[in-house]
């Protein structure tokens, strides 16, 4: 946090006044304050008696959700992809709607013979008209993030650490399941867990999830993925969109992740997310022939050993 930190102000005798400071935080997390140092000049400016008063506080920087600028047409494309407009469709996760006449390009298998029975006139069977069932889109789906707070979340992706940009994401992610009726679950993990948020939904759920993130950092030790699973069950018995966001750019953390990816997948659908570095893709694009990597460093290396010899 940084701003005026010192204020001056006149008091006459046997009144009282109150001073405001403005503060701008530049991280978030917990900020402290432990005590206010008053320091009290004489009428000449010739002395000045100072003392410190214990005043404990303390402020919750938020993380900032600059992605909600995002939301609306996030919302947008969300309403044409699930609809205002029905979306008739059959398939696993979804519920029946109601029956309607079959027609040229119905899936046979959505055909409901018992309604046909019932619709067909036992005097004229040829007038029968074959009925089928129509679904819409499974609500209350279930959503658990899985935030990687290990020490690949400590880099720097740009301005930010790679965590911040995880919560990101993890915020914009929420609030555009929660529009759309479906309930998220929130895990920060590295090899213990860091944070949860459970059970909360609409307004309530980014405003539980923005304060268990504000305190969670990136711990500077492996992250052990073996543990997820159960932290999922944790949550959730259900089927469930599983999304991962991690760095999966680490050779180390990726090996753990496969590792346990099969056994995810068995229960529940996953994406793994990971947040790229735009100076390490541009480098990508750029980079030389791979022969002439090797002829670049081998050019250095004789370089540096013409160095030494001359040096001895």
């Amino acid at each position: 946090v940084h701003g005026r930190n010192r204020a001056r102000v006149d008091v006459p005798a046997g009144e009282g006044r109150r001073v405001t400071l403005a503060l701008t935080p530049t991280r978030r997390g917990d900020r402290v304050t432990e005590a206010v140092t008053i320091r009290s000049h004489g009428p000449l400016g010739l002395w000045a008696r100072q003392a410190t008063l214990t005043a404990p506080g303390r402020i919750r920087v938020l993380p900032p959700f600059h992605s909600r600028a995002h939301l609306p047409s996030r919302l947008t494309r969300l309403r044409e992809l699930d609809g205002r407009t029905p979306i008739l469709i059959r398939g696993q996760g979804t519920e029946f709607d109601s029956l309607r006449e079959y027609v040229r390009g119905d899936d046979v298998r959505s055909i409901d013979w018992r309604a046909t029975a019932r619709r067909s006139d036992p005097e004229s069977p040829g007038s029968a008209k074959l009925m089928v069932r129509t679904w819409r889109p499974e609500r209350d789906r279930r959503i658990v993030i899985v935030v990687d707070t290990s020490r690949t979340a400590a880099a720097r992706i740009g301005d930010e650490p790679r965590l911040d940009t995880a919560y990101e994401a993890a915020l914009l992610l929420a609030a555009l399941a929660t529009h759309a009726g479906d309930r998220v679950d929130l895990l920060l993990w590295d090899r213990r867990l860091r944070g949860r948020v459970h059970g909360a939904s609409g307004p309530d759920l980014l405003a539980r999830m923005v304060d268990t993130m504000a305190d969670v950092d990136a711990e500077l030790i492996e992250a052990d993925w073996a543990g997820v699973p159960a932290q999922i069950r944790g949550v959730t018995s259900r089927r469930a969109l599983v999304v991962l966001l991690t760095a999966a750019d680490s050779p180390g953390s990726a090996r753990g992740l496969l590792s346990v990816l099969p056994q995810l997948a068995s229960r529940h659908r996953v994406v793994v997310a990971s947040v790229a570095d735009p100076t390490l893709e541009a480098a990508a694009r750029n980079r030389d022939e791979l022969s002439e990597v090797y002829a670049a460093a081998a050019a250095e290396r004789t370089r540096l050993d013409a160095d030494r010899v001359a040096a001895a």
